[in-house]
């Protein structure tokens, strides 16, 4: 790495190392790269950023930009990726974001190694780049308001009026700009705004704020500073000082590229960053602002950020998400130049041919229905071969304890079948997954509630391993749980946290909030081997769905929360018939 004058980093790497590339995709952002690669831009590097403000968690918006910037710099040899922090509004900032941005970021599976910077570590020369522009004359010092600056500065059909401090001499201004930064003057006072065209219909030229006044305590430069660069100059500035090659952003942000170049240009500066916009992600049934994602944590609509039902990463972790799955969401979503709203859908398909892969299967019982079954030797208890992953052939078997009761599931049992029902009736036979074939003798049920309480049935002893159950055909199959042997667990099942497809567009956002979006279920019950599951254990329940071991957890009392459920075409079809 190599540092000029004006503090830029580069890292040095030949062009005829990075003429070549490893990318099996293709998108406008790398036929921008390659153009430049070809050309021997830039003396052939690719350096790219990830700069999020540590003002709350990420999200799954910002794990397709993780995805991209980090994705380009690692398919280009070569290549470079930092991250940084914009750490320009302390009233917002905390250390708590700063760590979990990191560790988010690191569990994705991408490293930033020795280039972890922060907009605060500029502070100095982002001051001088504003004096330089003073004494150029591009920049003055206003004593306008907030509203009064909203009120000068037009509409698109309109041009905007000059601040009445916009010929204050350069002399004024710098010594005003002076003190301002010893602390003289109250917040709101004054501002630096650079000198560029009132009239110019693309409104953020119209003489934006460089500086403002604002006494808070900084998590890094603690209380060395009262006025803080804005977004778009310490944006551009950074970039170059880290020696950025191709600053890529959302759409957001595409008018505001002219700004990014315009101060640039006004310095000298050893290398010009290039901004490049791309569609930010929208997806359905999720909302991406962090400001009403933080209203959500403050009035505890949500238990944090990690809630499983938000859309942050730390939440999406929590439920049982792989990172493997959401770089393969962020891959099959590619990048564009058009926003569009992405189905959620997709991202669980993702989520569930990860986790098809990897996660263990075990015996859950979510709602349990006790099954005694009459001709098994009381007292008996045998172990039967349970798969642990048939997508993966190295995961081998565990012993199932069975007995003569176990628990099936209440969805499994019907008393009156409706047609093309092949799960458990009375007087049909169905298979326990790994067992024996049973057949529903009788139903127990209360005598005050009517509401069944176990069933009775009988088994044949020959049906395991062979013989009978060659000789003829049993639809149905359920998964169980030995009674004698299961453990109490806690399952929530997590749905979408909003009722709508775009809650962005709700006027009331609130009011579009999914009543349904966890149900808590206790008294589940799991096979012996999860009594002291460790959080983060990613399993599936046997025909149920994929879940994740909670943080909540505590020895011989597990917590499980669904990460995604399996595609269950019986319920789509009862789901239906009911109308």
């Amino acid at each position: 790495m190599t540092a000029d004058t004006t503090g830029v980093q580069t890292e040095t790497t030949s062009a005829s190392e990075t003429n070549t590339t490893t990318q099996t995709s293709s998108n406008f952002i790398k036929t921008i790269i390659n153009e430049d690669l070809k050309n021997n831009k830039n003396g052939g590097r690719v350096q790219t950023r990830f700069p999020p403000e540590p003002n709350g968690y990420l999200h799954i918006g910002h794990a397709k930009s993780i995805c991209l910037n980090f994705g380009l710099a690692k398919e280009y040899p070569g290549g470079k990726c930092n991250l940084r922090f914009d750490d320009t509004n302390p009233t917002k900032e905390d250390v708590e974001y700063v760590d979990s941005i990191q560790e988010d970021v690191r569990w994705l599976g991408f490293d930033w190694e020795n280039r972890l910077y922060f907009a605060s570590d500029y502070f100095e020369k982002l001051y001088g780049f504003a004096v330089e522009l003073i004494k150029q004359g591009k920049a003055y010092v206003c004593s306008l308001t907030g509203d009064q600056v909203r009120e000068h500065r037009g509409t698109l059909t309109q041009p905007g009026k000059d601040s009445p401090d916009r010929d204050r001499s350069i002399a004024d201004n710098l010594d005003l700009f002076a003190r301002m930064r010893a602390g003289e003057f109250a917040d709101g006072t004054y501002t630096l705004r650079a000198k560029i065209d009132m009239s110019s219909p693309n409104i953020n030229m119209r003489d934006p704020a460089v500086y403002r006044i604002r006494r808070f305590h900084h998590h890094r430069t603690g209380d060395a500073w009262c006025i803080y660069p804005m977004y778009d100059f310490a944006h551009c500035f950074s970039d170059m000082l880290e020696g950025i090659t191709h600053s890529i952003c959302t759409l957001e942000f595409e008018d505001h590229r002219p700004l990014y170049d315009w101060f640039l240009d006004q310095v000298k500066v050893p290398c010009h960053p290039q901004q490049i916009e791309f569609a930010r992600l929208n997806l359905s049934y999720t909302m991406m602002s962090k400001r009403k994602l933080l209203e959500l944590v403050k009035t505890q609509t949500v238990a944090g950020w990690d809630d499983p039902r938000m859309p942050t990463i730390a939440g999406m972790r929590r439920r049982g998400y792989m990172p493997e799955s959401i770089r393969a969401f962020c891959e099959a979503i590619g990048v564009a130049k058009a926003n569009s709203m992405v189905d959620m859908g997709l991202l669980e398909s993702c989520v569930r041919d990860e986790l098809n892969k990897h996660a263990q299967r075990i015996m859950a019982v979510v709602k349990p229905l006790k099954i005694v079954i009459e001709n098994y030797p009381e007292g008996k208890v045998e172990e039967v071969d349970g798969i642990n992953n048939p997508e993966d052939p190295t995961a081998g078997s565990r012993k199932i304890p069975f007995s003569r009761e176990v628990y099936i599931d209440q969805d499994d049992f019907r008393e009156v079948p409706p047609k093309g029902y092949y799960r458990l009736s009375p007087g049909k036979e169905i298979r326990l997954k790994f067992a024996y074939y049973i057949t529903c003798q009788k139903v127990i049920k209360d005598e005050k509630t009517g509401e069944i309480i176990e069933l009775r049935c009988t088994y044949d002893p020959a049906s395991r391993g062979g013989t009978t159950a060659d000789m003829r055909k049993v639809k149905g199959t359920s998964h169980w749980v030995s009674a004698q042997h299961a453990v109490e667990a806690e399952v929530r099942l997590y749905d979408h946290l909003f009722s709508t497809p775009n809650p962005a567009e709700a006027e009331d956002w609130k009011s579009i909030l999914n009543p349904k979006s966890l149900e808590v279920i206790h008294n589940c019950k799991v096979e012996p081997g999860m009594r002291n599951a460790v959080a983060g254990t990613r399993v599936q329940f046997e025909r149920t769905g994929y879940f994740c071991v909670d943080s909540d957890s505590k020895p011989g009392k597990p917590v499980f929360n669904r990460t995604v459920g399996l595609r269950d075409t019986w319920a789509k079809i009862e789901k239906f018939q009911k109308g």
